[in-house]
């Protein structure tokens, strides 16, 4: 997929993820999104707040998912904090060429979640 394949609207054309694979990290994202993802702050125009709540694993899925992404679109930027077990936020930055693709992600996490 490259940035202007309507497909996912937020796998740039950065991304070294196979094309085979993309669908697969999508529904990964989605799950998260979908059964985790409590709110979406846009803290700015390169910086993306999710918190999340669920089970023990919760944690460890996050920070599975996040660098399995860092791998293959580096310019992102992952930080994972847990106050409580099952309660994570993960911060994602980007840098500002990229801030697109974090409206594009933000707005797939609202709409996973019934917010668009």
């Amino acid at each position: 997929m490259t940035e202007h394949d309507p497909g996912p609207g937020w796998v740039p054309q950065a991304c070294t993820l196979p094309t085979a694979q993309q669908p697969l990290r999508l529904a990964e994202f989605d799950a998260v999104f979908t059964c985790a993802v409590r709110t979406a702050e846009r803290v700015g125009d390169t910086h993306l707040r999710l918190t999340m709540s669920g089970g023990p694993d919760l944690e460890a899925r996050v920070r599975d998912l996040a660098a399995s992404e860092s791998e293959c679109c580096s310019f992102f930027t992952f930080t994972t904090s847990s106050n409580a077990p099952g309660q994570v936020t993960l911060d994602i930055e980007v840098p500002p060429a990229h801030a697109d693709v974090l409206s594009a992600l933000a707005q797939r996490a609202d709409t996973a979640r019934g917010k668009a």
